[in-house]
């Protein structure tokens, strides 16, 4: 079964950059979506923010 969401640490390792920057984007991407702060974002969301394909999301996280 594959996740639906992402983490920090999943930015981290797809963007290579730091755990902070992760939670930094993750912040903008919910301040975006119009999304409470207990609320979770999705690899879609993610992806949608950033330009990345989900394709080249799910093979990062996969490995």
């Amino acid at each position: 079964m594959e996740r639906l969401c992402i983490y920090p640490k999943d930015v981290q390792v797809v963007t290579g950059k730091s755990e902070r920057y992760g939670r930094s984007l993750i912040r903008e991407i919910k301040k975006k979506f119009s999304k409470e702060s207990h609320q979770l974002v999705t690899i879609e969301e993610f992806c949608n923010y950033t330009g990345i394909s989900i394709n080249s999301v799910r093979q990062v996280l996969l490995n």
